[in-house]
Formats: C-alpha cells, sequence, structure tokens
C-alpha cells in the first residue's frame, strides 16, 4: 500500500489574530507546522495547539520563519549563515520545550515561507539549517522542497529527510513552485489539487505550469492552511487518497544512504 504523509501549516496566529483554518483541519492531516514566534504564533497559541494536535494523534513539527510578521515571513531578508543557524535553534528550541512539557517528542522541523525558499536554493543557508535541526532536535525529520538544497543539507549531515510537494501550488520546469505574484501560482480548484497530489504519488511526476512533466519526490504533501480553500482541500484529498487505497500517515523520513 502506497502511504503519503499530509502536513499543514498551523498556528499561524498572534494574539487575537486567527490566520487560516484552525482545529478542523487536524482530522484530515497526519503532521502539523507550527510557527514557532518570529513570523506569527506566541506561547499561548503554541501550547494550545501542540496539546490539540497531541489529541488528536498528529504529529508536531516547528515552523521557524524570518522575524517579519508585517509581511508574514513571505519577504526576503539579507541575512548570514549564522542568523539563519540562531533564528532556528531559538525557535525549534521554543516549540521543543512545549512538546516536552505535552509530553510528546518534535517530530520535524519545515522551514517557513522566504526562509524555506532561500534555504531551497542557497547551500550555506541550508547547511545553517540543517545543522540547528542537528544540534536541537537530531532525531527531528528534516522537510524541505523536493529536490532541494535543504533536503541535499539534511542528508549529508546525517538527519532524517523529507521531500515536500505541495497540493495547491503549481510548479516550474525546474522544479521550484511558481513564485506567488505570478498568475497561475496557486491552484483554486480542489480537482486540481486533486489530480496533481495523486500524479505525484503514483507516477513521481509533476506537470509544471507550462504543461510539462517533470520527475519529482514527494514523501510528505503539503496542504496550506491559510488558504481559501484550504479547509475544502483538505477534506477533498483526503478523502480521495483513502477512495485511491493511498494511507495517510506521518513520515518516516530518509536517511542518508
Amino acid at each position: 500500500m502506497l502511504t503519503i504523509d499530509l502536513n499543514c501549516d498551523f498556528a499561524e496566529g498572534f494574539g487575537p489574530y486567527r490566520i487560516g483554518a484552525g482545529r478542523e483541519m487536524l482530522q484530515y492531516v497526519s503532521s502539523v507546522n507550527l510557527a514557532c514566534g518570529f513570523h506569527a504564533g506566541d506561547p499561548a497559541i503554541m501550547r494550545q495547539m501542540v496539546y490539540e494536535a497531541r489529541d488528536a494523534g498528529v504529529a508536531v513539527g516547528a515552523h521557524p520563519g524570518l522575524p517579519d510578521k508585517l509581511g508574514f515571513g513571505r519577504r526576503r531578508m539579507d541575512i548570514s549563515k549564522d542568523e539563519a543557524y540562531e533564528m532556528v535553534v531559538y525557535q525549534i528550541g521554543a516549540l521543543q520545550a512545549f512538546c516536552t512539557v505535552a509530553g510528546i517528542r518534535l517530530h520535524h522541523v519545515k522551514p517557513h515561507g522566504a526562509l524555506y525558499n532561500m534555504a531551497a536554493i542557497q547551500a550555506d543557508l541550508a547547511q545553517a539549517i540543517a545543522q540547528a535541526v542537528k544540534d536541537v532536535s537530531p532525531d527531528a525529520i528534516l522537510y524541505g522542497l523536493s529536490g532541494s538544497e535543504l533536503v541535499r543539507a539534511g542528508r549529508e549531515i546525517g538527519l532524517h529527510t523529507a521531500s515536500e510537494v505541495f497540493a495547491d501550488r503549481t510548479y516550474q520546469a525546474d522544479g521550484s513552485l511558481t513564485p506567488r505574484n505570478v498568475k497561475g501560482a496557486l491552484l483554486e480548484n480542489g480537482e486540481q489539487a486533486v489530480r496533481q497530489v495523486l500524479q505525484m504519488i503514483r507516477t513521481g511526476t509533476v506537470c509544471t505550469l507550462n504543461g510539462e512533466n517533470i520527475p519529482i519526490i514527494g514523501e510528505t504533501v503539503c496542504l496550506h492552511g491559510d488558504g481559501n480553500h484550504a479547509l475544502h482541500f483538505a477534506q477533498t484529498i483526503h478523502r480521495r487518497l483513502l477512495e485511491e487505497g493511498i494511507s495517510i500517515q506521518a513520515a518516516c523520513g530518509n536517511a542518508n544512504e
């Protein structure tokens, strides 16, 4: 039986503000990425969501981002590899503390937004992030864009990694995500998202924005919790995967061979 992890960005609010789908997403995913205070998240939200995910049987991961609440962590910043290391250590440590209090382990680490995209192509940042994960939580799985420098850096340093693909984003010919400011970057139709996910899982390929099929490795599928149709997409994809005989469970990760 084919198995896939469905992950969702979660707890991306701050104080009284809430962004995206809430606890109702937990019944459709197998792992969640919790904001750790930089682009979103605060101690109260982090604690609450760790407990809610634990009680739902969903694996908990840290979602460290750039210190940019106004831009929701999606604006690039000129940071050094040391700064990247320090930011990630700080944020992983914060969420790991709440996991310890809740009696669960930190399952994975997935950078957020611009930090994720920067680490996909910048080897020095990817190496700094991988080192931060290894130093703070060496048993955690590093989630990164399929084919990225981040996945490569994680494997080289001896971490378990999971190559991530996206249900609601389109792809370019080089395997990168279509930038959000480009027309067609987001899939707005649930059936389109389902077809893309099934193609990636079953054939190891994805159809790019210009219609070309390229190879891709999909070990975890991201469902954006802040999307306009997040809950509907999650329900639809979850149902169709089960109908197709594909099991949904948290990623185990691949070790360096």
